[in-house]
């Protein structure tokens, strides 16, 4: 779902995010840099797809027999602004079933989809683990943090009649990062942390957090966690699989990037709100709070793919989420092509 950690779609699912955190024209181009929001800028990017997955971001050629799909990733940068978010391209799932599940079940649609006829996330009080910059406080971090985006989350999909369940968390070590949606290696500096659709992960590597140029302020961590979250939250919602149909239908790769951005941008400002929901409550201090405000310079600026909008729009929808709490107002579906440039 947020460059690296300056918070990073897709087909499918592995959403990562480009690395500013405080960060193609075939489809093999796409699933190899996608998902990316990477801490580079602190931006979210997404991880390249292991052969056979299909394309994050838009491509030329007709859509593989395989049915992987990208995850979004947190794309990492290379110069010292905040970082983005994305989602990894997902390999194939099993066939369905006959046997419908009980209870909601996702709806697959963009800027209709119910998700944005309910209001905004509910005040949410949270209790984080203090953040050390090491791999194993990063974790008891992010860990601590799950519980309050749950508890965010659950009753605003409640409300929309739509399914809900935590993702599932990974902390891989190491310089190369596997998960059903493929592989990352940590040299190439697209990916700081990345969701895959196909077993319902976010993964944060630490090596990828950019924690030698962010330190320890963990507001902008923080909000590459809930960009990525905000991929979970697509996922479950039904978009994601409507951006995947909707890639795979056009054979332009301009109209496939611009599908990619609305998803990245509209993961930018779920984070925002979730920021709003929680800030002053708990441990969300004004401290965090602006870190997380701080770093949202999460774009492109890195240089092509265009997968995740520029700086100004990875910051102004972000801004948008954390000032209006409002679902509605962070459908980038309905937005102009301007407005997800």
């Amino acid at each position: 779902m947020p460059p690296p950690l300056s918070n990073g779609p897709g087909p499918p699912r592995r959403r990562p995010s480009r690395a500013p955190v405080v960060a193609i024209v075939v489809v093999a181009a796409v699933l190899i840099g996608v998902a990316a929001i990477g801490l580079s800028r602190l931006g979210y990017s997404r991880p390249a797809a292991e052969s056979g997955a299909t394309p994050t971001a838009m491509a030329t050629l007709d859509p593989p027999t395989t049915t992987t799909t990208p995850s979004r990733t947190t794309p990492r940068t290379t110069t010292p602004p905040p970082t983005t978010t994305s989602r990894h391209p997902s390999t194939s799932s099993a066939p369905p079933s006959s046997a419908q599940p009980a209870g909601p079940r996702a709806v697959v649609k963009l800027g209709d989809n119910p998700l944005f006829e309910v209001g905004g996330l509910p005040p949410t009080n949270c209790k984080l683990s203090r953040w050390t910059t090491d791999p194993a406080g990063a974790e008891r971090f992010f860990r601590s943090a799950l519980p309050c985006l749950d508890a965010a989350w659950a009753p605003v999909m409640k409300a929309a009649n739509l399914p809900f369940s935590p993702p599932d968390l990974a902390f891989p070590g190491g310089t190369t990062w596997h998960s059903q949606c493929g592989s990352e290696e940590a040299g190439s500096g697209r990916v700081a942390a990345f969701y895959c659709p196909t077993d319902n992960t976010i993964y944060m590597p630490f090596s990828a957090l950019q924690t030698d140029m962010y330190g320890a302020h963990p507001g902008t961590y923080l909000a590459v966690f809930a960009h990525e979250y905000g991929h979970h939250v697509q996922d479950l919602a039904g978009i994601e699989d409507a951006y995947t149909q909707a890639t795979y239908a056009t054979r332009s790769p301009d109209e496939r990037m611009e599908l990619s951005r609305r998803l990245e941008l509209e993961a930018q400002c779920f984070s925002g709100m979730f920021l709003a929901a929680t800030a002053g409550r708990g441990d969300v201090d004004d401290n965090i709070t602006r870190e997380a405000q701080n770093s949202q310079d999460r774009g492109d600026h890195n240089g092509p793919p265009r997968d995740h909008g520029t700086d100004e729009h990875a910051m102004g929808w972000w801004n948008s989420g954390f000032q209006r709490n409002s679902l509605s107002q962070c459908d980038t579906w309905l937005a102009s092509a301007a407005d997800v440039a």
